[in-house]
């Protein structure tokens, strides 16, 4: 049978290229993943990490091989990977984005000790994708995903692809696509068996194959048959506000019947398809509303564990309120998708690139990065668009014939795009995915039309910018999204981006960030955010965020902070200044036509510079009901430090980690942007923080993480700052 081992333990790191025969003393303890650097978040040159450094692991096998194959799977290193097993090398692999695997058996020592060498190259070479020019980001280095070691027979399942069937009738019906490996030497007449059930009761089976299905394989071969299982009883589909999801297990039976592989996976029912008047899931027309997402964190680069992967999921659904996510620009973490397919956030996945396409080997990693892609994530029902052009890249019609091509004969259960920024590109695609920054949207020229990106370098805004630009950068992404929405063939606009992120000197700001998010690199809000979060249904929660800090100061010649803007989701508000009411006011369809929840403007206000400056209040109905409220502090002088963790425990294994924020407040807990202040972190407890523990706050919020060691029990973090009261929070190491 099949036993999986995470490998993720007991690393060892030297921060340089080293020989089997350096000592142990040469390196320091480290968990996967693993950045190859810890940085600064900001104000740093890519070059501290490119260079080559050396994983060393010892290991015994917990169990024997009794005829099994070892396999080493590794599911992301960045930038290339030479793995040496006992002194045995195997081939250099190139690229960090993809997984791949390693048959090690042959050079395992099964009852005595082992010597894992991972040497990883961290520059960027211009053999590799996304590489050859300048790229707008940065891919940090490091063994930075997961590391499995899985023993297997000689006749194994390689891969399921499930395919649910005419979903929307009343007859579906799955075909299960079931790749199955002979490394033997022997032909092997095997039998496939097929059961599936609801996700939250996979003991229990609603459909299966009647009887096993038989197959000769012959030695050193690979083949996939299709089982189809019809007569399904009523299934439940995958849509974002019910992500049912549904579990597969294949077994793999021998010649005495014995059951000698067994592989689990992941899916949903459910049918997506770009048509040229829009996106239609399950049948039914659906707005896309997105932003796009780098993997990057600060401080840790791309090594960020499960916990932060989710968690990245559940802010764009719940803090952000969209409906699609594009994995710019490569596949993305598995965490990532699976969370994504848990809470329904659809997902649009690309191949690494960024506007440059290599030679022809270069090419040859670009189609290898398609079939990668697809192998690993075509079970997950979040994915409805594979995206096989280079972004922003020219026209290459060969290249792209064959990407277009591939793709569809992995999956012809899903459309492709080709993100491209001019017009008249050669059409090669399914849909025809466009970067817009024409700060509106331009008429398509080809249907299906999906904008994938807009504004971002077009108007970069800082959390500490001036209100004005900060409330122009919110009210960008609302113009784009009322107009996406009103346009006939366009399926909807993904916008650039969730998240500001590092990037090369040639397109960054001053620090090196590209201040393009409508969340800092932190994940913390800008005005920008709550564009997208109040256009959510207000059943879902009510929203209602001031977009203002309501100084005149903050405004060109003191005096035109008038109209305020709010972004809610309410039927209109009620506004005060201090005591005095100042009426209702209601959502602007005027100049935001086709948005479900228009911003709206308080215009009037009865306020003087002549008078003492009072507190604004501002109150959301809802059917005639008081639903939420905030309020502004005319004075603007910091009240109080919070701090807070995303987490009230996390796993004491060395890998898990927590977000902790702070921030500088006025009395009613609203972040003051321009209070710039020295932030002190402190832990007590068995964990550590990654990140600067003595904080230069500017922006008013900033974060570290929290990094659990190996044992239990509670950590508080203290922060401090003068003037102010301290703060503290308390994770649980479980």
């Amino acid at each position: 049978m099949r036993s999986t081992f995470p490998f993720n333990q007991g690393w060892l790191y030297c921060a340089q290229q080293v020989a089997d025969s350096a000592p142990d003393s040469s390196f320091v303890a480290v968990t996967v993943p693993h950045a190859n650097v810890i940085l600064p978040y900001h104000n740093f040159d890519d070059e501290e990490y490119q260079f080559v450094s050396t994983y060393r692991k010892h290991f015994t096998l917990t169990e024997p091989l009794n005829g099994r194959r070892a396999h080493l799977e590794f599911e992301g290193v960045m930038t290339a990977a030479t793995v040496r097993v006992n002194g045995h090398t195997f081939p250099e692999h190139r690229g960090g984005f993809v997984p791949f695997t390693l048959d090690i058996t042959d050079y395992l020592n099964e009852s005595g000790d082992n010597l894992l060498t991972v040497v990883v190259d961290s520059t960027e070479r211009k053999d590799i994708p996304p590489f050859g020019h300048t790229v707008d980001y940065l891919v940090f280095g490091g063994i930075y995903r997961d590391v499995t070691l899985k023993l297997v027979e000689t006749a194994y399942i390689d891969n399921v692809f499930v395919k649910p069937r005419d979903v929307l009738t009343g007859a579906p019906y799955l075909e299960v696509d079931v790749t199955l490996r002979n490394v033997g030497a022997q032909k092997r007449d095997l039998s496939i068996y097929v059961a599936y059930g609801r996700e939250e009761r996979a003991e229990q089976s609603d459909g299966w194959t009647p009887s096993p299905y038989a197959v000769s394989l012959e030695p050193e071969s690979t083949q996939t048959v299709t089982i189809t299982l019809r007569d399904l009883p009523p299934v439940e589909l995958w849509t974002p506000v019910h992500p049912q999801l549904y579990r597969m297990v294949v077994h793999l039976s021998n010649e005495q019947r014995a059951t000698q592989d067994r592989k689990w996976v992941r899916f949903g029912f459910r049918e997506a398809r770009f048509k040229d008047d829009g996106f239609y899931l399950n049948g039914e027309r659906m707005q896309l509303v997105g932003l796009n997402r780098h993997q990057n964190f600060p401080f840790i680069g791309a090594a960020a564990p499960a916990r932060l992967q989710r968690k990245d999921a559940d802010i764009l659904k719940d803090e952000l309120g969209v409906n699609i996510v594009r994995t710019s620009h490569y596949p993305q973490s598995p965490h990532f998708l699976d969370r994504c397919d848990e809470i329904g956030l659809l997902v649009f996945e690309e191949i690494p690139g960024w506007q440059h396409i290599g030679d022809e080997d270069w090419q040859a990693l670009a189609l290898r990065d398609v079939r990668a892609m697809i192998e690993r994530d075509h079970n997950h029902p979040s994915i409805i668009l594979w995206g096989v052009r280079i972004n922003e890249s020219w026209d290459n019609t060969q290249l792209y014939t064959q990407t277009n091509a591939l793709a569809r004969s992995l999956d012809p259960t899903r459309q492709t795009g080709g993100v491209r920024f001019f017009l008249g590109s050669e059409f090669l695609e399914d849909v025809y995915t466009f970067n817009d920054f024409s700060n509106s949207i331009v008429e398509p020229e080809h249907t299906p039309h999906l904008v994938t990106e807009y504004n971002g370098h077009m108007f970069p805004t800082k959390s500490w910018d001036h209100d004005a630009r900060r409330v122009e950068h919110a009210l960008r992404h609302a113009r784009i999204q009322d107009r996406a929405r009103g346009m006939g063939g366009v399926s909807g606009a993904i916008g650039w981006c969730a998240f500001d992120y590092n990037t090369h000197r040639e397109f960054g700001a001053g620090d090196r960030i590209c201040y393009h998010g409508v969340m800092d690199i932190f994940r913390l809000p800008k005005y920008a955010a709550y564009a997208y979060l109040s256009q959510t249904p207000p059943q879902n929660k009510p929203v209602l965020q001031i977009a203002s800090g309501w100084k005149a100061g903050d405004y060109d010649e003191g005096r035109t902070i008038l109209p305020v803007r709010v972004f809610t989701n309410c039927d209109y508000v009620e506004a005060y200044v201090g005591d005095v009411p100042q009426g209702k006011f209601y959502p602007d369809r005027q100049q935001f036509p086709n948005l479900p929840h228009p911003p709206v403007l308080l215009t009037d206000l009865e306020i003087s510079l002549a008078q003492p400056w009072n507190d604004l209040r501002v109150v959301g109905y809802l059917d005639g009901k008081a639903v939420i409220e905030q309020s502004v502090a005319a004075d603007g002088v910091p009240a109080r430090l919070e701090i807070t963790a995303d987490d009230a425990a996390i796993k004491a294994d060395g890998i898990d980690m927590t977000r902790i924020s702070f921030r500088i407040t006025d009395h009613y807990g609203n972040v003051l942007p321009y209070a710039i202040a020295m932030i002190t972190l402190e832990v007590d407890g068995p964990a550590d923080i990654l990140g600067e523990t003595s904080f230069p706050l500017v922006g008013g919020q900033g974060a570290v993480y929290l990094k659990s060691r190996h044992t239990q029990g509670d950590a508080v973090v203290l922060a401090t700052t003068p003037r102010l009261h301290s703060a503290s929070v308390r994770v649980a190491l479980e």
